[in-house]
């Protein structure tokens, strides 16, 4: 019987880390394997077998764990200790009205203080994405052009809420963005939303973020609905 190669053989490490870059090194490791689909959702992240490939005690892996976790890059599973976490939840309906609210409120508290700098910084995303053919390269590139728009937010524990929704929709466009054919209507909405961000139009901003959501959560539960259906069908 042939065994599955272990997801972690993936991950190469050069040279000894530095103890005190440890939990740095390690979080930025996994986090860049998961969302490039090294580590497929569902793998253990299991503590002294970390520790083992990056040279380093339990420690800072702990550490990076907990942070991947509050990144919902890893779920905690009763039995089984960290793993992967799914790219989407079943819940996305409810995870995207979660997100219209957090983003909007950064957008609203962040618009007042975004520079010319930042709005020039916004479009060359956009530009950069109407380009990009690569499909992990665009839900990147769709992470950096929202958080730009809501960087100057002074509520930090609310721009972390809202880059762990923005990691979540990343690792989903990774994996699905060429099966549900988004690209033209999203940077229509982006173009929308910086011009009106540029003219400082606060509540204009926040509807066109929210239709924008609202229209991204309206075609992946359709596209979920139909994997759904599809998966039904073929068990019959």
């Amino acid at each position: 019987m042939t065994q599955k190669p272990n997801p972690l053989s993936s991950i190469k490490i050069s040279g000894p880390i530095p103890a005190h870059l440890a939990r740095a090194v390690i979080e930025e490791t996994l986090r860049n394997a998961i969302l490039d689909g090294r580590l497929p959702c569902g793998t253990a992240m299991r503590q002294q077998e970390l520790a083992s490939l990056f040279g380093v005690s339990r420690m800072p892996v702990r550490e990076a764990l907990r942070q991947l976790e509050a990144q919902s890059l890893l779920h905690v599973v009763t039995h089984k200790g960290a793993v992967v976490a799914p790219l989407i939840e079943d819940n996305s309906a409810e995870t995207y009205e979660l997100r219209m609210l957090l983003e909007s409120e950064a957008l609203r508290l962040s618009t007042p203080f975004l520079t010319d700098a930042d709005i020039a910084e916004a479009d060359a995303y956009i530009n950069a994405l109407e380009q990009e053919k690569d499909y992990a390269e665009i839900g990147r590139l769709n992470r950096l052009f929202h958080m730009v728009l809501y960087g100057k937010a002074p509520n930090q524990r609310l721009l972390k809420l809202v880059e762990h929704g923005l990691n979540e929709e990343e690792r989903f466009l990774r994996f699905n963005l060429e099966a549900m054919g988004l690209g033209e209507t999203s940077q229509e909405d982006h173009r929308e939303l910086l011009r009106l961000v540029a003219q400082k139009k606060i509540e204009e901003s926040i509807l066109t973020l929210r239709n924008h959501l609202m229209r991204g959560m309206e075609v992946i539960t359709t596209y979920l609905n139909g994997l759904e259906a599809a998966a039904t069908k073929d068990a019959q």
